[in-house]
């Protein structure tokens, strides 16, 4: 079973490589149209020129640690699809298009000088045309590419859109730190008043206590008073926490919800959930770039992927907004802590005033209150140092590493590669093209082929010649096929009797003549007497192989104009003569003259062992039935891959019709190394006549006849 296998597998390729070989000229014919097509418009295509800005850009931290050793950005591709967006933004190309004129200098490339795009026009011409932006994998380097018609244009875009991302880049890390720095200098301001407020106040206690010498950094180690020192410093850490909480829920509020989303891969929104649904949203936002690129927008996989994209993005700003509620709701509940603890500090500060000490407590309290106030103020005063400080450490979340620098060539169109696709794209056209002809091609295509169909033998292969007469040449090899048709012959005929043989064709030019007149000259130089007659009134050929003139000829002696005699060409090669088809116009055989050339042909018999009737083609010429009707045998001539089989099969038939026996068929014009079953005999031709050519010159030393070959078998 495997050796079946691979027997049908090497029996497919040695037929693709065969079809392959036999439409060579055809696969070459369209491989070079498809080249020079493309070369031709690849001349005529526009000239673009590349100019590439790189940029290094990582992903910032929320917090700069002082004192502390920065470690780089981890690689987050999700990051560098949201750069990829950014880049290709309005809000960068915009920019971009105003400080260079592109507006102006766009139209007058595109050849209308004076005339100006709108800004939206021209931001799509840059985004489908023009700017591409590339990245190395797990690498945060990015390639801004920019292509124009002019060098120098493509340069300057390039170089801009590198700028202009760089401020924007910078100014996004640096917004937010001034933004909580703003909120932090109000904070101390309030806090300052407060605590000038609390002093005033502990200093009019002084005043009506008539307290002046008693030190306000005096403690008191009783338990009452530690417990309400530790019930304040708890207070002063609910106050600080309460006013982060704040500042966070205000700053996020601020922020639109369309602009929420690019703030969830940073410290400020550190919900993984939100997160993973960003990761999906970008995932699912991809793929529906990559679809638009491929589908039309009512395709169902692109609609599908939009929907899905639609229901990510929904779900994702309900989380956003549910986290601005957490964000809301953790600050009211810090707030109501604080409350809730001043509530208790109060009511412990009222219990302490009926103590004992009722006198010193009210001034103690307002001296505990203003070194909490205090306290809390140097607090937010330090903060909004180290924030100063930190704010004033360089931001390397982006650098440029190049400028861009106009092109000395242009990049696309490339000769090379538009060459390369052009003659890939050529051979598997014509491939294709030459498999699907193979595939509608009902002609009879080898000798199989015809003896299956046609039930008759196959008397010769005659081989595909430019020269099929082989003038100037005497090589055994070119005469080869005609000894083998010849031997063939002899022997599907009756011996020792003389023979009328009428040569068809389904079609004209099919090689009959040529194939017929070298076989006429094969049969009298092995010692035949051989006619050849030229039947084919309307398309004679055989007076030109011949060399001499048309007239007089068939016609002539059949209308009575002159007789048989002087009519026939003497010797026109070793023992073969010549009956020419004649010199009158519109001469076609009929009942009578048919009559006529069968008396004529019987006077023949006795003077030649051979008389061979070249014939017009039988489908749609009368005179070809006329001549069936008086030949003792017929040849049917077949063309390799000319005539559909079925019109070799209606040829064949109205043969038969006729009552004629075929001897056999001829496959005449196969192409030499076809590599088809036919292709042994083709090739070994010039084996076999070596030895064929030694003995007929040895047999023609002595004065004897060539041999007679046995008949090949064609099958």
């Amino acid at each position: 079973m495997a050796s079946s296998s691979r027997s049908k597998e090497s029996a497919s390729l040695a037929d693709l490589i065969r079809v392959l070989r036999l439409r060579l000229p055809l696969i070459a014919l369209l491989v070079g149209l498809v080249f020079v097509t493309t070369m031709a418009v690849t001349a005529f295509l526009p000239r673009w020129y590349l100019a590439t800005t790189k940029v290094r850009v990582e992903k910032p931290e929320s917090d700069v640690k002082l004192f502390q050793v920065q470690g780089s950005s981890a690689y987050d591709p999700y990051f560098l699809q949201d750069q990829f967006k950014i880049m290709q933004n309005e809000k960068i190309l915009y920019p971009v298009i105003e400080k260079l004129g592109l507006n102006t200098r766009l139209a007058a490339a595109a050849g209308a000088p004076g005339a100006t795009l709108t800004p939206d026009l021209t931001y799509k011409y840059i985004l489908n045309k023009m700017l591409r932006v590339e990245s190395q994998r797990s690498s945060s380097l990015i390639d801004i590419n920019v292509y124009a018609q002019e060098p120098v244009m493509a340069a300057e875009i390039a170089n801009e859109v590198a700028r202009v991302y760089s401020e924007d880049r910078i100014a996004q890390a640096t917004s937010q730190q001034t933004e909580g720095m703003a909120q932090l200098r109000k904070e101390l301001a309030l806090q300052e008043a407060a605590v000038s407020k609390q002093r005033d106040a502990v200093e009019k206690l002084r005043k009506d206590l008539n307290i002046s010498g008693v030190d306000l950094n005096v403690k008191y180690s009783d338990m009452e008073i530690e417990t309400l020192r530790q019930m304040q410093n708890s207070l002063i850490a609910l106050r600080v926490d309460a006013i982060g909480r704040k500042t966070r829920w205000e700053r996020f509020r601020s922020i639109p919800l369309e602009d929420r989303m690019g703030l969830v891969n940073s410290e400020l929104i550190p919900d993984q959930n939100i997160q993973n649904l960003l990761q999906a949203y970008l995932i699912a936002d991809q793929k529906v770039t990559q679809l638009k690129a491929r589908l039309g927008e009512a395709h169902p996989d692109l609609v599908a992927a939009i929907e899905n994209r639609a229901k990510i993005k929904e779900q994702l700003e309900a989380l956003l907004r549910g986290y601005e509620s957490g964000l809301e709701s953790a600050y009211k509940e810090a707030e109501a802590r604080v409350d809730e603890l001043e509530s208790q500090l109060a009511k412990a500060k009222i219990d302490q005033i009926l103590s004992a000490r009722d006198r010193m407590r009210p001034f103690e309290e307002a001296a505990q209150r203003l070194e909490d106030e205090t306290r809390l103020y140097t607090t937010l005063r330090l903060t909004l140092r180290q924030r100063e400080i930190d704010f004033q450490v360089p931001k390397r979340t982006i650098e440029i590493l190049n400028t861009a620098e106009p092109a000395r060539r242009p990049s696309k169109p490339s000769f090379l590669l538009n060459s390369i696709l052009s003659v890939v794209f050529g051979l598997v056209l014509a491939v294709g093209v030459a498999l699907t002809l193979e595939c509608f091609d009902t002609s009879l295509r080898d000798v199989a082929d015809i003896e299956e169909r046609l039930k008759i033998p196959v008397l010769g292969v005659i081989p595909h010649d430019r020269d099929p007469m082989g003038s100037g040449r005497d090589e055994p090899e070119e005469a080869e096929p005609y000894r083998v048709l010849h031997t063939n012959l002899n022997l599907a005929a009756k011996p020792g009797q003389p023979l009328v043989l009428v040569v068809f064709s389904a079609g004209p030019a099919e090689g009959k003549s040529t194939t017929l007149c070298r076989l006429a000259h094969m049969m009298g130089a092995y010692g035949e007497r051989v006619l050849l007659v030229d039947a084919d009134l309307r398309r004679p050929a055989q007076h030109r192989l011949a060399n001499c003139p048309r007239a007089p000829g068939l016609s002539d002696v059949l209308a009575g104009k002159c007789d048989i005699e002087s009519a026939i060409r003497r010797s026109v090669a070793p023992g073969t003569d010549l009956l020419t088809s004649g010199g009158m116009p519109g001469f076609t055989l009929s009942l009578l003259y048919a009559n006529r050339l069968r008396d004529l042909l019987a006077t023949l018999r006795g003077r030649y062992e051979r008389i061979l009737v070249d014939s017009p083609p039988i489908i749609g010429v009368s005179d070809s039935s006329l001549l069936a009707g008086i030949a003792d045998g017929a040849i049917l001539l077949i063309q390799h891959r000319r005539n559909p089989a079925s019109m070799v099969l209606r040829a064949q038939q109205v043969i038969v019709g006729l009552k004629t026996p075929i001897l056999g068929a001829v496959l005449t014009q196969v192409p030499r190394g076809s590599g088809e079953d036919y292709g042994y005999y083709t090739q070994a031709y010039s084996y076999y006549s070596g030895s064929s050519r030694a003995s007929e010159k040895e047999g023609r030393r002595h004065g004897e006849e060539a041999p007679r070959g046995d008949r090949l078998d064609l099958k």
